[in-house]
C-alpha cells in the first residue's frame, strides 16, 4: 500500500502491476519455488532459481505439474502466472497462493495447472496458447501489459479470467472476464458511499502529486460529479512521508473560512494522520484501502477514529465466516498488499470453478474481496465487485456499515 502500512518495512510494487492496491508498497512475500513445468506439451523457459519455501500448508503440485482434484479428470484450469519475471514474482506467488488455497478448499471435479512465464507479453502469448489448447478455463494473465497483448491479439479461444485490467479503450474478447483489483472502483464506490450518508454535501479531496493519487482523485470526483455533486481539490505537498507544515496550516485556514460537508482522502494513513492532527477530526472522513492503518493496536491511531474505510473483506473483516475458512497467509512481514493479491487468487479461483459449473450464466459469490457479480451471458462478459464499507475505530476495530449503490 502506501507507506508503512501495518508497520512493516514495505517494497513498491512495480509499475505493471496495478493490483488495485493505491501506492503500490508491500512487505515481501515469502520467496517462492521455482515453477514446475506446465503439462506434457509445454516447455516453460528455464526458472529462476529460488529458495524453496510454501507459504501455506498445501500439497505440492502432481507430478511436478498439476493439482489434480479426486475422481476423475473433470474440469482443467490453467493458472497462468509471471513466476519467472524477477519483478512479479512476488505478486504472482501470491496469487498462487491464494488460487491453489481456493482450489484445497473446494477440489472436487477441478484440476489446476500452475503454468509460469516470464515478463514479455510474448511469452505469455506463446504461454496462453499452449494452455488454451489443454485446458477448458484460463486464469491469467497477471501484468497489465500482457493483459493488453492479450486482449488485442485474437488469440482468446477459451473462458479467460484476466487478473489485471488491461486499460484499452476497446472491447474486451467475448471470452475475457476482469477481475483485477481496481483502486479507480474503490473511488467511486467510495463516491457512492458518501453520498448516500451525505445528499447534497460538497466534498474536500485531499490527494498529492503521485499517480495513484491523482488515480483515486480523478476517479472520486468524477463520480460525485456524475451524482450531481461539488468538489473542490488541494493537493497538498509532502516530502520524505511528512505533509509540509505550510500547507497544513494553509488548509486548516480555508476550512475556516469556507467549511466542507466531507472529506474524500486519496491519501495514506501517514499523511491522512497528519490531516486530522492539524484540522481535527469532526468533518466525515472517507477513504480507500490507501488509508487503511490495519488492525494492529501498535498501529492504532485516535486521530483516524471515524474515518470510513472501504477494503476487501480478507483484510477488514477476518472473524467473517467465508474469510475465516481460509489460511491466513504468511506474506513475510506481512504486506497489505500481497494479503490482498493472495485474496484476489482465492476469488479467481472461485470464479473459474463457478464458471465451469455455470458456463455462459450469470451468478453471484460473496467472495473475500467483496460481493462478486458476474454475467457470461451477454455478449461482452461483465464484472463488478463491492467492497465492504467500515469505520475504523482507535485500537484497530473495524466496525462494518452497510451501504447499497
Amino acid at each position: 500500500m502506501s507507506v508503512l502500512l501495518a508497520g512493516c518495512t514495505s517494497t513498491p510494487l512495480p509499475p505493471d502491476m496495478g493490483c488495485g492496491v493505491p501506492g503500490g508498497l508491500c512487505a515481501p512475500a515469502a520467496p517462492s519455488a521455482s515453477p514446475p513445468p506446465a503439462e506434457p506439451g509445454y516447455t516453460p523457459p528455464a526458472p529462476v532459481e529460488r529458495a524453496v519455501t510454501n507459504p501455506i500448508d498445501l500439497p505440492p503440485p502432481l507430478d511436478g505439474s498439476a493439482r489434480a482434484a479426486p475422481g476423475g479428470n473433470g474440469t482443467r484450469i490453467a493458472l497462468l502466472l509471471p513466476l519467472e519475471s524477477g519483478a512479479l514474482a512476488q505478486p504472482a506467488e501470491a496469487v498462487r497462493a491464494g488460487f491453489l488455497a481456493g482450489h484445497e478448499r473446494e477440489r472436487s471435479g477441478v484440476t489446476v495447472n500452475v503454468i509460469p512465464t516470464g515478463d514479455s507479453a510474448q511469452a505469455t502469448l506463446d504461454a496462453y496458447a499452449r494452455a488454451a489448447e489443454s485446458n477448458d478455463i484460463v486464469v491469467g494473465p497477471l501484468a497489465r501489459p500482457a493483459v493488453a497483448a492479450l486482449a488485442s491479439s485474437g488469440a482468446v479461444s477459451k473462458p479467460t479470467i484476466a487478473l489485471n485490467h488491461p486499460q484499452t479503450n476497446g472491447p474486451l474478447p467475448r471470452q475475457m472476464l476482469v477481475v483485477g483489483l481496481a483502486l479507480e472502483d474503490e473511488a467511486r464506490q467510495a463516491a457512492d458511499w458518501a453520498a448516500a450518508e451525505q445528499p447534497g454535501g460538497r466534498a474536500l479531496v485531499l490527494t498529492g502529486s503521485a499517480a495513484w493519487q491523482q488515480r483515486l482523485t480523478g476517479a472520486f470526483t468524477a463520480r460525485w460529479s456524475q451524482l450531481g455533486l461539488s468538489s473542490y481539490v488541494v493537493e497538498l505537498p509532502s516530502s520524505d512521508g511528512y505533509i509540509d507544515g505550510n500547507a497544513l496550516a494553509g488548509l486548516r485556514a480555508r476550512l475556516q473560512q469556507d467549511p466542507p460537508q466531507l472529506v474524500f482522502a486519496a491519501l495514506d494513513a501517514v499523511g491522512l494522520r497528519q490531516v486530522r492532527s492539524a484540522i481535527g477530526t469532526s468533518l466525515p472522513t472517507y477513504g480507500t484501502a490507501s488509508v487503511n492503518p490495519g488492525r494492529d493496536p501498535a498501529m492504532a491511531s485516535p486521530e483516524l477514529s471515524g474515518v470510513r474505510i472501504l477494503d476487501l473483506p480478507w483484510t477488514v473483516q477476518p472473524e467473517h465466516p467465508l474469510v475465516a475458512s481460509y489460511p491466513r497467509w504468511d506474506a513475510g512481514t506481512g504486506g497489505f498488499d500481497m494479503q490482498r493479491l493472495y485474496a484476489l487468487g482465492i476469488d479467481a479461483y472461485r470464479i473459474a470453478r463457478e464458471l465451469a459449473l455455470r458456463p455462459g450464466s450469470r451468478f453471484e459469490i460473496d467472495g473475500v474481496t467483496g460481493r462478486l457479480s458476474v454475467d457470461m451471458g451477454s455478449g461482452s462478459p461483465a464484472f463488478r465487485r463491492v467492497e465492504t464499507g467500515t469505520v475504523y475505530r482507535d485500537g484497530g476495530v473495524f466496525e462494518s456499515v452497510a451501504f447499497e449503490k
